[in-house]
């Protein structure tokens, strides 16, 4: 279904937070089943905290390889608040969003990585 700009084209049926494995597991409209690490959710919160209001003032986030989810809340029939517990709360994941971390996984964790290095920072909490 072609998106409107308004309305997502995917939307989750069932989203459930693995605990023990610190997933965000999500079931698509479509099928797809979508599992998102709590670091990679955090790092890329699409709050301007970390995203910043233009593409240049992305923060790299480290210290965040135990990251976990406290709380997730919808937000209408269109995204979540999720609270992180470092307490990091002030990001919406539109259904959009969700899809587009989905659909990018890999390139973003690595472009983190890579980021991480270049700065000689680390995702352990204890070697920023």
């Amino acid at each position: 279904m072609p998106s409107d700009g308004f309305t997502p084209a995917f939307t989750p049926v069932e989203i459930n937070y693995l605990r023990d494995e610190r997933i965000l597991e999500i079931i698509w409209d479509d099928g797809v089943q979508t599992r998102l690490g709590a670091e990679l959710l955090r790092v890329e919160s699409p709050s301007a905290e970390v995203q910043g209001h233009h593409p240049s003032e992305k923060k790299i986030i480290a210290g965040r390889r135990h990251v976990g989810i406290i709380d997730i809340v919808p937000v209408g029939n269109y995204a979540v608040r999720i609270t992180f517990d470092d307490l990091h709360d002030s990001g919406l994941f539109s259904w959009q969003y969700l899809r587009e971390l989905h659909d990018n996984q890999d390139k973003l964790w690595n472009d983190y990585l890579a980021a991480l290095k270049a700065r000689g920072l680390s995702r352990d909490p204890t070697k920023r």
